[in-house]
């Protein structure tokens, strides 16, 4: 390969892994947001152990997925600095709100809510979970802004040989925007929801002792999936109209495209008739049907497989263009670079993004196994004060 097709895969190859781990947390952060916010209004302990148990797996998969988000934004000035001279000015600025106002806050919210357990009022640590979750919908909708900029440059004109914004309404009301983040949206709580159906059926098939715990978990999976499903096909089929506006030859180019259109769609009705016509008619009794178990564990990574496959569909169907009809992949792309240095850093990137997957879903697979007992999330309840109590004392 030459070093254009080298630096384009090693793109392809860095975005993939990260969206693994961005998919996940959209999808886990409502959810577990969802059982925190029972557990303060009924008081019942199991709800509480739930959200411990599937809170730590989020904070296990945004803990490592944060460095594979710092790679991407890397591999921006390494790679296509082009990019950056002539659309920095309008493609920078949603990713710089996104990292120090959207993803500090959310990183400050769940540190608060981590630690915050036995320590803060239960209505403030439960708004911590909630905050957290707005402010990851937060950075994806940046990200979508950015992103979709790419796809449309909507909101921005050519000055002196760069692109500069001149309606900031335009680049957030963007046509190729307002069905896509929709869409991912939904696919994160289509992925969320099969991983906790996934899990839970792995407990139950085992016999585990927890079975109220897991029979809930289960049934808000399946529910989870179901939402995120007509979510993510409804707004998925609406973006053919935009896409037929503003790039009409999307579907017609490389071979790639078409082969993870075509699967893309083909597990997401797969999976959507199965959730709606056989899962959720028997969400009821499904934890007691020991024998459909095993179908729930082998089902759970295609939804991950079809968000890959939607990934490759929309950024590989904008080819030549990086900014599209304004900027190629070839103008966009650093002077200067050898194959031998983008050989390079493709491995590297690539070995470092692939083991901090395979040790996330080693830890999430860990964590999962051993169960609710081994949870260390809000188990470190505070010391009790040796002082004696005051007689008005709340």
């Amino acid at each position: 390969m030459n070093v254009l097709d080298l630096a384009r895969t090693q793109f392809a190859v860095t975005g993939s892994l990260h969206f693994l781990f961005v998919v996940l947390t959209l999808g886990l952060a409502p959810l577990v947001a969802i059982m925190h916010t029972r557990h303060a209004l009924t008081g019942k302990p199991v709800h509480e152990r739930m959200t411990r148990f599937w809170g730590q797996i989020y904070v296990i998969n945004y803990a490592l997925g944060i460095a594979t988000g710092l790679v991407m934004e890397f591999q921006f000035g390494l790679s296509w600095s082009g990019l950056s001279r002539y659309a920095g000015d309008v493609f920078g600025a949603p990713l710089a709100i996104e990292t120090l106002g959207a993803f500090f806050l959310e990183s400050t919210f769940l540190g608060l809510w981590i630690f915050g357990w036995h320590r803060l009022p239960r209505w403030l640590h439960l708004a911590c979970i909630w905050l957290v979750t707005l402010t990851a919908y937060a950075s994806a909708f940046w990200i979508m802004v950015a992103n979709s900029f790419l796809q449309n440059p909507a909101g921005a004109v050519e000055r002196g040989g760069r692109l500069v914004l001149t309606d900031l309404g335009a680049l957030v009301t963007n046509p190729t925007l307002t069905m896509a983040l929709p869409h991912v949206l939904g696919a994160g709580l289509w992925t969320g929801g099969f991983v906790v159906m996934g899990a839970s059926a792995y407990q139950l098939f085992r016999r585990t002792a927890d079975r109220e715990f897991f029979t809930g978990s289960l049934r808000l999976g399946v529910i989870a999936a179901f939402v995120g499903s007509l979510i993510t096909v409804g707004f998925g089929y609406a973006q053919f109209t935009p896409v037929s506006e503003f790039q009409p030859d999307k579907f017609n180019g490389t071979p790639v495209v078409g082969i993870s259109l075509d699967a893309m769609i083909a597990v997401g009705q797969l999976l959507q008739l199965l959730i709606m016509f056989v899962l959720l008619p028997v969400v009821y009794w499904l934890p007691r049907w020991r024998w459909t178990h095993p179908v729930l564990m082998l089902i759970t990574p295609l939804p991950f497989l079809a968000a890959i496959c939607g990934w490759l569909v929309r950024e590989i169907g904008r080819q030549p263009w990086m900014v599209n009809g304004r900027l190629t992949v070839a103008d966009a792309m650093s002077p200067g670079l050898t194959s031998g240095m983008v050989t390079l850093s493709l491995i590297g990137f690539a070995g470092v993004l692939g083991l901090l997957a395979v040790v996330d879903y080693l830890l999430i697979a860990r964590t999962v196994r051993r169960g609710p007992a081994a949870v260390t999330l809000g188990a470190d309840a505070p010391a009790e004060s040796t002082e004696p109590a005051h007689a008005l004392s709340f």
